[in-house]
């Protein structure tokens, strides 16, 4: 859970894609510096939103393949002062990602683990599913 946005006491603070992009990237040194320092000296959050805007970015407008865009996603929520929403959810869509599936797709089934299955119109979604062994992802029934 995020700490209080307005009890930002020091503790630990939400960072936006920008800053993720800027940290990875270095795309604009003075940013990047600034990023880069922030993520040393701070406890940082990142929420999977960021971290779903920043696999757009990196793959779309950077055009970098999926599978380095999910080492480096994996590579920074490493950092010991990175704290990430749902450590268990990204991890899955990292792996489902690296084998195949779109890194959204992959966010969407991870978050669904505990459900019952994930029904879906994407039939090439629900083909790769199976592919890797992702149990309960269907087209829903006629």
């Amino acid at each position: 859970m995020p700490p209080s946005i307005a009890n930002s006491g020091g503790a630990m603070i939400a960072v936006d894609t920008n800053v993720v992009i800027r940290f990875l990237t270095g795309d604009d040194p003075e940013q990047a510096q600034r990023a880069r320092m922030l993520v040393a000296q701070q406890e940082v959050w990142v929420s999977l939103t960021v971290l779903l805007e920043t696999e757009w970015v990196l793959r779309r407008l950077y055009r970098l393949k999926p599978a380095l865009v999910a080492a480096a996603l994996r590579r920074f929520a490493g950092l010991r002062t990175v704290t990430v929403e749902n450590e268990q959810v990204l991890a899955s869509a990292l792996e489902w990602c690296e084998r195949g599936i779109d890194f959204a797709d992959a966010l969407h089934l991870a978050a669904a683990e505990g459900c019952d299955g994930f029904v879906t119109f994407d039939a090439p979604l629900v083909k790769a599913a199976h592919r890797i062994g992702v149990a309960g992802v269907a087209q829903p029934r006629p």
